[in-house]
């Protein structure tokens, strides 16, 4: 068990979340999930937490592993076409995660999309939360719109609200 790690978690506020991500900001996150379901089949998710628990710190989670549970708990997974897409934030250990459900991961490899996530580290590193997320929105956007354009009936499966853990 790394102590540092723990520490941080642990002595890290989860208003740290709000700091980064205001109302303000959830509410242009959202608009931005919202016009970007309306090009695609894709069904995005956004979530940021600022540190995690003591169980899953005493069992070294890492942001990986979190966004996995984090994918099923959103039900990111339960979409009609296999086409959910998590993008997760992970402040203290300053990760971010995307992830694919199948249907979407058979077409866009994860490289492509921890490229979107470094991307956006360099704007998170700079302090800029909202021009780093509504970045990487963009990003996946393009990848959906070029590999699932809409086709028919477009249902919003999931919701567009942007969850602070």
């Amino acid at each position: 068990m790394d102590v540092t790690r723990l520490f941080k978690h642990l002595l890290t506020p989860d208003w740290i979340a709000r700091r980064a991500f205001p109302e303000a900001a959830l509410a242009r996150v959202e608009d931005a999930i919202r016009k970007s379901e309306r090009s695609h089949t894709g069904e995005l998710r956004f979530a940021v937490e600022a540190g995690l628990d003591f169980m899953p710190l005493a069992r070294g989670e890492t942001a990986r592993a979190r966004a996995r549970a984090l994918f099923s708990l959103l039900e990111v997974w339960d979409t009609a076409a296999n086409s959910g897409v998590l993008i997760y934030l992970q402040l203290v250990d300053r990760r971010i995660e995307i992830l694919a459900d199948r249907g979407i991961a058979a077409r866009v490899d994860q490289a492509t999309w921890d490229g979107v996530c470094r991307r956006m580290e360099a704007a998170f590193r700079a302090g800029d939360f909202e021009t780093g997320a509504l970045s990487g929105i963009r990003e996946v956007t393009a990848l959906l719109a070029r590999h699932f354009p809409p086709a028919g009936e477009n249902p919003n499966e999931l919701p567009d609200r942007p969850v602070i853990l």
